[in-house]
């Protein structure tokens, strides 16, 4: 699983690469709607026993070409449930790639305000191709209370 991981990362970040245009991405209006199955997460922190996989239901609702909000739950790393609100800011574009952040209020992490609500802003690359997509998150450690890692989410477009 670790090398199919790597292997769609790179893949993923090559695409930049063949990609011969940076562009700033025209705020037009949109309506989509995508779900998730949760995250597959790769920890930095190898020898910590971090559960890697993060199964749980989120959705995604896309108001324009650059800004969408989102909700969901899951499984965390700590063998906790958190819930998740944000909004997704993706202004910029390599090629078929978009760059930006998603900002938003977590919980669920017991070493992080004993488990209650706080807020994130966390760097995505997302691609998306018809009907599927996925979004990297690179999440940041936060000294011994939230641990670092890449992050995968695949995501489907039902409208």
């Amino acid at each position: 699983m670790n090398k199919l991981l790597i292997g769609a990362t790179f893949a993923a970040l090559s695409v930049p690469a063949l990609a011969d245009t940076f562009s700033v991405i025209e705020n037009q209006p949109l309506s989509e709607l995508w779900v998730n199955p949760g995250f597959y997460s790769y920890h930095f922190q190898r020898d910590k026993g971090f559960d890697d996989t993060n199964p749980g239901f989120g959705a995604e609702y896309r108001l324009s070409t650059v800004a969408s909000v989102t909700a969901g739950r899951f499984h965390n790393s700590d063998r906790q449930m958190s819930n998740y609100a944000g909004v997704y800011y993706q202004p910029w574009a390599i090629g078929p790639v978009r760059l930006g952040a998603v900002i938003g209020g977590f919980d669920g992490y017991p070493k992080m305000r004993d488990g209650g609500w706080f807020l994130a802003a966390i760097p995505v690359v997302s691609v998306e191709y018809q009907r599927v997509g996925v979004n990297f998150a690179i999440v940041p450690t936060y000294k011994e209370r939230l641990h670092g890692a890449l992050s995968v989410q695949l995501k489907f477009k039902l409208m």
